[in-house]
This record gives C-alpha cells, sequence and structure tokens, in this order.
C-alpha cells in the first residue's frame, strides 16, 4: 500500500466523516440501529406471510465444505439443529452470549428433498446432503440469518433450509474464503465460483419449484454486499460502494438484465462475491414475477461492507 493510501486525509469524504473523532464509535451504534430497524421491519413482513419454510440461499467460507467437495450449489436437507454460534468465534458480541450458547434451528428436511429433487428434473445439477460434512452445525451465513432476524431473542418460528452457494469460488480452499494480507498473492487458487448469470438460472428454477408446491415458503438471501477485504483496488480499505450501488439501483428500477450481464471478474474485482446469493434472488423475483416492496441501502465506507435490506412482494402459485 503506498504511504497516501494509509493517510486518512486521502480517505473518501464519508469514510472520514464515518470515521469521527470517535474512531468511528458513534457511526457504527448507528449503522447497526439502522439495519436492525430495517429487519425488524422485515421480520414482521415475515410473520405476516406465515411461511412454512424459509429457504436461506447462503456461502461457505470453507467451513462445512473444504478439500473433499466444494459443491457449486448444496441443499442442506438436514434435521433439526441445535446450533452454538459463539463456539468458533473469538471477542465478545452485543447480546452477550457465551461459547456454549445454543440456539434451536429447525430445518425441514422433507421439503430440502423434494427441492433438491425438483431442482434436478429442471436440469439444475444441484448437490445435497443429509448431514454436516466439517462443520458442526450451520455455517455463520445461515445462523446468522437466523441471528439477526430474531435479533430481540424472541424466538424466530419458522423451520429452515439452508441452500449453500460457493461464493468464493477462487479463494474457498486456497485463502479458506477468509482474510489474507494484500502482498499474500497465491499462484495456486481454486475453480471460479458459479456465474451471476447462472446463480439466477439457479434461482428461477428453485422459483419454479416453489410455485409449483403446495408450500408458502419465503426465500431469502443472507449477506451483505461487497466486502472491503476482498477489494485489492481500494487497497482492502474499503468496500467498492459505487458497484454495490449500480447493482441495487438496477434492483430497485427491476432492471434484471443488468444483473445478469455481471461477470465472475466483475464480481471479484469488485469484493461482491457473497452477492451470488442475491444473484440468486434475483433470478427467483424475476421468474415469479414478484415487485420490490420497500429496500433500503446502509451505506459504510469503513465498517467493512454496506447492508441492503429489502422485500418483495408475495406470488400467489396458484
Amino acid at each position: 500500500m503506498p504511504p497516501e493510501a494509509a493517510d486518512p486525509q486521502s480517505w473518501p469524504e464519508a469514510a472520514r466523516r464515518e470515521m469521527g473523532d470517535d474512531g468511528g464509535t458513534a457511526a457504527a451504534a448507528a449503522h447497526r440501529a439502522a439495519v436492525f430497524g430495517h429487519v425488524d421491519r422485515l421480520h414482521e413482513q415475515l410473520r405476516e406471510f406465515n411461511p412454512d419454510v424459509v429457504v436461506v440461499w447462503g456461502d461457505d467460507q470453507y467451513e462445512n465444505f473444504t478439500e473433499d467437495i466444494i459443491p457449486a450449489f448444496c441443499v442442506l436437507a438436514y434435521d433439526n439443529v441445535r446450533a452454538r454460534p459463539w463456539s468458533h468465534r473469538g471477542g465478545e458480541n452485543i447480546w452477550g452470549e457465551d461459547a456454549d450458547t445454543e440456539i434451536e434451528v429447525a430445518i425441514d428436511h422433507k421439503f430440502g428433498v423434494e427441492l433438491a429433487d425438483a431442482l434436478l428434473a429442471r436440469d439444475i445439477d444441484v448437490a445435497y446432503s443429509y448431514r454436516p460434512a466439517h462443520h458442526p452445525d450451520l455455517p455463520h451465513a445461515f445462523i446468522n440469518a437466523v441471528l439477526f432476524m430474531d435479533h430481540r431473542r424472541e424466538g424466530f418460528a419458522y423451520p429452515v433450509l439452508p441452500f449453500q452457494i460457493n461464493c468464493y469460488g477462487r479463494r474457498v480452499i486456497s485463502y479458506q474464503g477468509s482474510v489474507s494480507r494484500l502482498a499474500d498473492v497465491r499462484k495456486a487458487v481454486d475453480p471460479r465460483s458459479p456465474s451471476p448469470a447462472r446463480c439466477m438460472q439457479m434461482g428461477a428454477a428453485v422459483a419454479d419449484a416453489i410455485l409449483a408446491s403446495d408450500r408458502r415458503v419465503a426465500v431469502v438471501a443472507s449477506s451483505s454486499w461487497s466486502h472491503a477485504f476482498l477489494v485489492d483496488k481500494t487497497y482492502r480499505r474499503f468496500p467498492d460502494t459505487a458497484a454495490d450501488q449500480e447493482l441495487y439501483e438496477a434492483m430497485v428500477a427491476g432492471d434484471w438484465d443488468r444483473w445478469r450481464q455481471t461477470t465472475v471478474d466483475d464480481v471479484e474485482d469488485s469484493g461482491q462475491q457473497e452477492l451470488l446469493n442475491w444473484f440468486a434472488l434475483a433470478g427467483a423475483m424475476e421468474r415469479a414475477g414478484a415487485t420490490l416492496d420497500w429496500s433500503a441501502f446502509e451505506e459504510t465506507h469503513i465498517f467493512n461492507s454496506s447492508k441492503v435490506v429489502a422485500a418483495f412482494n408475495a406470488v400467489d402459485g396458484e
């Protein structure tokens, strides 16, 4: 990193404003409050919809899938699990929960089997799993969806169906889908992730399968948007806010063709690997003809990633 890039005076004005004179403490509290406010609104709409099951698209960052297999897509049709979300994470959390805290998560195994079969019948070569491989319960993308939706700890009332997407592609084993030093450039990288367009095709097939079923199903993309620690062109200081805003504006406008034109190289250049979960959601919403009800883009430059919360109107399968 050139010396001038480390100088806060060279940072974008918005980043300096967030940092303030308290090291970002006040901005962090405001960012979290805003995001949780949107999540509360989303959770209330979920209660009104009262789904039979919630399908959660999420990534696996070298947690459950490692060297023995990295599926492009995998339906985790487990039985119910007792997750211990803090057992492998250091540091404190806002709930004061310790490493022994357990969260009961209901998983709809039967629907997982039905969905995997329906996708294979629609030429989507999805993998499926009935039990964890290397993770004792649920990788963070899936348990976080429950933890955040139930951030008030009142209980999450709906069974979920975790649906893994290999978002980290060329970094999933070589960098274990995690943080690395900017200078740590490795010659041996992994095969690429499925393309954004393919994720949209998969999402469309999921929508078809859901609409053909007799279930009330909600679908969730579990991830924030570009991650600073993946954006080399900002020296991993900031997320690619401009790229995020472009896709966000296209989503608001219902311009799914703009999303479909995104390539794997585009995603990797902007640190948007985890947005592949949202590409699956985009494909599902487009196929179902679901219109956007409301959305919010909580921008940040210094807290690793901006957060998008969005709700689409329900579609009747009949």
